[in-house]
């Protein structure tokens, strides 16, 4: 299983990895993206080769009602489960539509946006958005795209328009959260609770296909955590997203159900 890039975005730059889905993230400002805007239409195909996608604790409730949480890395990124083949997304159609009623995360939702580190180095971060995405239109050379869906402007003039303001806020709340994850995170780390895991899935027609290179939260060694320990997990707020991660191991099946609409479609 490919490891599911995270959190910072680094500067553009020659040996800089980029974030999951991000080709060219620029900094916004008035002078270099004046004209530009972006697409109405909810078009999610740039996620549709993402097996593993990036999830943060608060959305994790919602989630896990769809997808299985695990863990990826060194770092112990939390992700949802998406696909059962690499770059395969199970609940992105050919129309680069999301499957209904699953749950949409917040790191699709925020796509062309993104906080970057300019720099590199100055630990301030800004709006960024990918040049990259078919959904960053020029307002003068195309006021209206061939899905009908008018634009919203970057910018006013030299001031950031709603649009603008409303991507920033999201930013900056997924930024929040997903730092407050990552401290969740360390926290079970530092108690020793993740254990490498593969799961073996049974495809209707009986292909079996077995999913590595993940981690899990042990739930045996929670169990038997002491009364210090478990408090420390409570106050740090990582209750929530262990029991979170737990209950979603029941959806592997619904991730096998995907499979098979896929091979019968």
């Amino acid at each position: 299983m490919a490891e599911a890039k995270a959190e910072n975005a680094p500067a553009p730059g020659p040996g800089n990895a980029l974030p999951l889905f991000y080709m060219k993230p620029e900094a916004l400002n008035a002078i270099r993206h004046g004209s530009l805007g972006l697409t109405a239409r909810a078009d999610f195909g740039f996620a549709r080769a993402a097996h593993s996608i990036p999830v943060v604790a608060t959305e994790m409730p919602s989630a896990m009602r769809s997808y299985p949480i695990v863990f990826i890395g060194p770092a112990k990124a939390p992700v949802i489960i998406t696909g059962v083949r690499q770059n395969e997304n199970l609940f992105v159609d050919a129309d680069g539509r999301w499957t209904e009623p699953h749950y949409i995360p917040a790191y699709v939702r925020r796509y062309p946006f993104i906080l970057a580190d300019e720099s590199a180095t100055s630990g301030r971060l800004t709006l960024c958005v990918d040049r990259a995405s078919d959904r960053v239109v020029d307002e003068l050379a195309a006021p209206f795209r061939d899905d009908g869906g008018k634009l919203a402007p970057f910018f006013n003039g030299t001031e950031p328009t709603e649009a603008t303001k409303q991507a920033l806020a999201f930013c900056s709340q997924f930024q929040n959260d997903f730092n407050a994850t990552r401290a969740m995170v360390e926290k079970i780390g530092a108690h020793g609770l993740f254990a490498p895991r593969q799961s073996k899935v049974t495809l209707e027609g009986g292909e079996v296909l077995n999913l590595t290179d993940f981690q899990v939260i042990d739930e045996q060694a929670l169990n038997k955590l002491g009364n210090e320990a478990f408090l420390d997990l409570r106050k740090s707020g990582a209750l929530a997203l262990i029991y979170c991660h737990l209950a979603s191991s029941n959806s592997w099946s619904s991730l096998v159900h995907q499979a098979s609409i896929r091979q019968r479609s």
